[in-house]
């Protein structure tokens, strides 16, 4: 008998229905699965039998046949285990094949029966709804992603024996619920523990508000990586949307724990200057999202910037550009949102001490030349802040006076977010932040006198900025503005956006001379 039921494949966060067919017929004891299978998916035919031979299911006596169609989309992963069984079953006329109409089975089979978590609930049950799935049938522990899926009625199962008494009438499975909001720690990285560092501090404060992206430049011990993973603290909350999109792609890159749902902080990553760039940027056989995609909405932290490798640098560009990311392979495309607040530290020369008053800095100017050459012009045009740290006296340590704490900050930076998402609704606009405006859009919201004008356009003449650059200083000069609740750009604004660019000169001097 023919018994047919439907699973899904993901392709970076898009998901395929895949309709899997299983044939039984009575023959030569043989399981095959064909559809363009990797070898996780084919190895289901071993994790299922076993599974059903805990039923007292004996198919040694059938020929089995699976066909996961449509047979040139590329399939991977362990979660078609369930739906194979189920398509089994039903083959074998063990339970009704109408039961398994318009239902999606998600999920990995144990060889005593036992069904575990996939990755990628949640985004493949988001992309089941257009194509009119009305129930699936999802690992308990993948529960509070399921429920989160709306119009979707979710049950949980915890063995395949569950599964076969619910297909065959005789029990019920648990809807999934929503899991109670997971208590947030308190944070100690608080920015009133940051002494000294005024200009730093309203750095962060301007990028934070604006979604821009930094560059701190300072020696060792000058609190760069302290600052940075103060950043995040100082971000509004995510809306619900952009906490759906965290969630389905930590869900993808099996960041989620067990039991866990919506992830409600936003992500701080900050990985090693030795990743690689398909770990940067994602990429792989099977297209999984890399760092620039699990900070998305969040902070990514690119703490000794020169020491990246160059490819890893410069493929950040696009994705800094477009707040996406584009893997293409031979069967398809994937595509993942990449749209984190980039944070790059880096030391002003090779030993880091250029300028810290100490004389112990030995490096020649050619070597500070090749150092900051390492950063290629276009990669530093993407960076909208740029800013110098100077190193923290022992006095400032210990007798300064404590700052603003995180949560004044992050209050001063929702307003102003409030003020960008008003006039993205009064104008049309496109971009959520400030940073985000498209070029269109950057002249006509971010208003100018001619005395900010011609400031502008001196600063550009001796900086040397490129086209891109003009465009960045015009949204930081726009965030300060939104900052002190104004609806023009005072030149007072346009000024302080320009000292925040006063390091190019410096640092692109030395790409260009490279």
């Amino acid at each position: 008998m023919l018994a047919t039921t439907l699973s899904t494949s993901l392709l970076g966060l898009d998901a395929s229905p895949i309709r899997v067919e299983v044939q039984a017929t009575r023959g030569v004891p043989s399981f095959e699965l064909v559809g363009l299978a990797e070898a996780a998916v084919r190895e289901s035919r071993v994790r299922v039998k076993s599974a059903l031979a805990q039923l007292g299911v004996d198919i040694s006596d059938y020929r089995i046949v699976v066909n996961l169609a449509p047979a040139d989309v590329k399939k991977t992963g362990s979660g078609f285990d369930l739906a194979i069984a189920a398509a089994t079953l039903a083959a074998l006329r063990l339970v009704p094949s109408d039961r398994l109409h318009g239902v999606i089975f998600l999920g990995e089979l144990s060889l005593a029966g036992g069904v575990h978590a996939v990755r990628g609930v949640l985004p493949q049950l988001l992309g089941a709804r257009p194509y009119g799935m009305t129930q699936a049938v999802v690992p308990r522990q993948n529960q509070g992603e399921a429920a989160l899926v709306e119009g979707l009625d979710a049950r949980t199962v915890s063995t395949l024996a569950e599964l076969y008494a619910w297909l065959q009438g005789k029990g019920e499975l648990p809807r999934a619920e929503a899991l109670p909001p997971m208590t947030e720690l308190p944070s100690h990285d608080d920015l009133a523990d940051v002494r000294g560092q005024p200009t730093a501090r309203r750095a962060l404060e301007i990028c934070a508000a604006g979604g821009h992206n930094l560059l701190m430049i300072g020696p060792p011990g000058a609190g760069k990586t302290m600052l940075a993973r103060r950043l995040p603290g100082i971000l509004p909350r995510p809306t619900a949307e952009e906490a759906l999109e965290i969630t389905a792609l930590h869900s993808v890159a099996g960041l989620l724990g067990p039991m866990q749902a919506l992830v409600r902080r936003r992500p701080f990553r900050a990985p090693h200057h030795t990743v690689s760039e398909v770990g940067l940027v994602g990429g792989g056989d099977s297209p999984r999202p890399g760092e620039v995609s699990l900070a998305h909405q969040g902070v990514l932290f690119l703490d000794e910037l020169p020491e990246f490798r160059r490819s890893a640098l410069e493929a950040l560009r696009q994705p800094l550009e477009d707040g996406t990311v584009t893997i293409s392979r031979a069967q398809g495309r994937a595509t993942f949102p990449a749209r984190p607040l980039v944070a790059c530290a880096m030391n002003p020369c090779p030993c880091g001490f250029q300028g810290d008053g100490t004389a112990r800095c030995m490096c020649t100017p050619e070597r500070v030349r090749a150092y900051r050459a390492r950063l290629s012009g276009p990669l530093l045009d993407r960076l909208d802040v740029h800013v110098a740290l100077p190193p923290v006296s022992v006095t400032a340590l210990h007798r300064g006076s404590r700052g603003e704490d995180t949560a004044a900050v992050r209050e001063r930076v929702q307003i102003a977010r409030a003020i960008q998402s008003d006039r993205r609704r009064r104008h049309e606009v496109v971009g959520s932040t400030n940073a985000t405006l498209a070029s269109r859009d950057v002249e006509r919201v971010a208003r100018i006198c001619s005395v900010s004008e011609m400031l502008l356009t001196t600063a550009v003449s001796r900086l040397g900025l490129s086209a891109r650059a003009y465009g960045k200083v015009l949204r930081v000069a726009r965030t300060i503005a939104d900052l002190a609740g104004k609806d023009q750009v005072l030149p007072e604004h346009v000024a302080e956006a320009v000292s925040l660019r006063l390091l190019d000169r410096g640092v692109h001097g030395a790409a260009a001379a490279a």
